[in-house]
C-alpha cells in the first residue's frame, strides 16, 4: 500500500509538470532528497525517476520556460569548474573503478546546482523551493525526532525510512542538515506565502525545529551538538534581548541534560580531546596523511584517494576504575580510512586548485548572502524586521555556515542538499540584483512633442 501511494504521488507531481514545467524542478528536489524509489520496493524501485526528473527539468526549463531574468554567474562558473575538473581528476583516479562510481553521482549533483538558479526568476520559485527542500527534509527529520523520544535512537541505531548510509540518511549528515533547515523553516514561519504565516504554520515550524534539535540526539553524532551551538551563537545577530536569549538558553541546555541518553553525554565527552577517541584518532592521523599525500600530487588523486593511505598511531587504553585507573598504549595500524572532512576531501581527491576554487565558492555566498543582509539593514533602521529577501539571506547564510561547520568533520563537499542550499543562495542573490537595477535604472522621459502650427523660436 505504501509503494503504491509513493508512486501515485509521483505520477501526480510528474503529471502537474506537463501544465506548470518549473514544477519538475521541485519533483526532483524531492526525489533526490527523500529518495522514494529506496522506500519502496514495487512500483517506485523499478523505475528511474531520479534520472526522468532530471530530464524533464531540465527539457521543461529549455522548452517553455520563457527564461526573463536567468542569469549565470561567478559562482555558478566555479561549479562548473570543479565539475570539468572532477570529471579530468576521475579520468586519471588512482581507484578508477571507485572514482567512476562516486562520479556517477556527483555530476548530478554539481549540475543541477549549477542549473537550479536559472530557474529561480520569481519570489514564488524563490519560496517554493526553499519550501520544498524544508518540508522534504522534515519528512526524515520528523521521523526520527518520533523514534528518539520514543528511545529508538543511538549512534548508527537510529532506522529511517530506509537502512541506508547514504544521502541524508547518514547520521551526521542528518545532523547537519536538520539543524541547517532551522533557520528557513523559521523564514518560512514569518515570511511566507505559499503557506500564510498563522498558528498553525507556526505551531508546525515549532514542532519541526524540535525535531531538529532531537536528531543529534538521536544519531549520537558529535557532529550535531556543534551544529546547534553555531547556530545558537549566530542568532545573537537577530535576538533583540541577547542576554535574556542567552540566559534562556543556557537554562534549557541546563535543564535538558539529565533527560539526555548516558550514552550521548559520554560519546559527547569525547569532543574536548582526540588522544582517546579512537574514531578521533584516524581524522587526525587521515589529515595528516592527506597534507603530506598534497605535497606529492598537489593536482589530486581523484576521488576515493583516500583508499591509499596507511598510518600507525598509538592509542592509550584504560584499564580498572576509580583511582586504579592505568593507562597503557598500544600501536593501532589502519588502512583506507576516509577523509571526514570536506576540506581534506577537496584538498586529496581535487588538490589544491579544486581546495581553493571551493573555498573561494564558499566565501562567496557568505559575502553576497551578508551584503544582502547589511544592505537592508541600512534602509529599514536598525531593530527593524528584515524584509523577505535579506532574511532569508540571512537564513541561507546561517544554513551555510552550519554547513561549513559540520563540512569540517565529515567528507560531504559535494553532498546534494547542501549543494541545493547554495543554488537557492545563487538564484536569491541574481534575482535582487536584477530587481535593484530595474529599480535604479532611470526612466526615459519623452518630450512632449511641439503643438502644430506653434511658432518657431527665433
Amino acid at each position: 500500500m505504501l509503494d503504491l501511494a509513493l508512486f501515485a504521488f509521483l505520477f501526480a507531481a510528474l503529471a502537474l509538470g506537463f501544465r506548470r514545467p518549473w514544477l519538475w524542478v521541485p519533483a526532483y528536489l524531492y526525489i533526490d532528497i527523500l529518495s522514494p524509489q529506496k522506500i519502496g520496493w514495487s512500483l517506485t524501485a523499478s523505475i528511474p525517476v531520479s534520472l526522468i526528473a532530471f530530464v524533464l527539468a531540465f527539457a521543461g526549463w529549455l522548452l517553455a520556460d520563457p527564461k526573463v531574468g536567468s542569469r549565470f554567474t561567478w559562482r555558478q562558473g566555479a561549479l562548473l569548474f570543479l565539475l570539468v575538473y572532477c570529471a579530468w581528476t576521475t579520468a586519471y583516479a588512482d581507484f578508477p573503478e571507485n572514482a567512476a562510481e562516486k562520479w556517477a553521482w556527483v555530476w548530478k549533483a554539481l549540475v543541477f546546482a549549477i542549473f537550479l538558479p536559472l530557474t529561480l526568476t520569481t519570489r514564488l520559485r524563490i519560496e517554493g523551493t526553499a519550501l520544498v527542500m524544508v518540508l522534504t527534509a522534515a519528512a526524515i527529520v520528523i521521523s526520527g525526532g518520533m523514534k528518539t523520544l520514543g528511545g529508538g535512537g543511538g549512534y548508527g541505531g537510529l532506522r529511517l525510512f530506509v537502512d541506508d548510509n547514504t544521502g541524508l540518511y547518514e547520521s551526521s549528515t542528518l545532523s547537519t542538515a536538520a539543524v541547517a533547515i532551522i533557520p528557513l523553516a523559521v523564514w518560512l514561519a514569518r515570511h511566507g506565502t505559499v503557506f500564510r504565516p498563522d498558528w498553525r504554520v507556526k505551531l508546525f515550524a515549532a514542532g519541526l525545529i524540535l525535531a531538529c534539535l532531537l536528531i543529534p540526539i538521536g544519531t549520537e553524532a558529535r557532529t550535531g551538538l556543534l551544529c546547534i551551538g553555531a547556530l545558537a551563537v549566530l542568532m545573537l545577530r537577530d535576538v533583540k534581548r541577547r542576554f535574556v536569549y542567552l540566559g534562556l538558553a543556557g537554562a534549557l541546555a541546563t535543564l535538558a541534560v539529565p533527560f539526555l541518553p548516558a550514552s550521548y553525554t559520554e560519546r559527547m565527552a569525547t569532543i574536548s580531546g582526540h588522544d582517546g577517541d579512537e574514531s578521533a584518532s584516524t581524522r587526525v592521523a587521515v589529515w595528516r596523511w592527506t597534507l603530506d599525500y598534497a605535497a606529492e600530487h598537489p593536482l589530486g588523486g581523484g576521488f576515493d584517494a583516500y583508499r591509499g593511505n596507511s598510518f600507525t598511531y598509538r592509542l592509550p587504553k584504560r584499564t580498572g576504575e576509580g583511582n586504579n585507573v592505568s593507562v597503557t598504549y598500544e600501536e593501532v595500524t589502519d588502512h583506507a580510512r576516509a577523509y571526514h572532512s570536506s576540506v581534506f576531501e577537496m584538498l586529496g581527491e581535487q588538490g589544491w586548485p579544486g581546495l581553493i576554487v571551493w573555498l573561494i565558492f564558499q566565501a562567496g555566498g557568505l559575502w553576497q548572502m551578508e551584503r544582502l543582509r547589511r544592505r537592508a539593514r541600512r534602509k529599514v533602521g536598525k531593530g527593524a524586521p528584515l524584509p523577505w529577501d535579506a532574511s532569508l539571506a540571512s537564513a541561507l547564510q546561517a544554513a551555510q555556515v552550519v554547513f561549513l561547520v559540520g563540512a569540517l568533520f565529515q567528507g560531504i563537499a559535494y553532498q546534494p542538499f547542501f549543494l541545493m542550499i547554495f543554488g537557492l543562495q545563487i538564484g536569491l542573490y541574481s534575482w535582487c540584483r536584477r530587481r535593484d537595477s530595474e529599480q535604479a535604472a532611470p526612466r526615459r522621459r519623452v518630450a512632449p512633442a511641439s503643438p502644430a502650427g506653434a511658432a518657431a523660436m527665433p
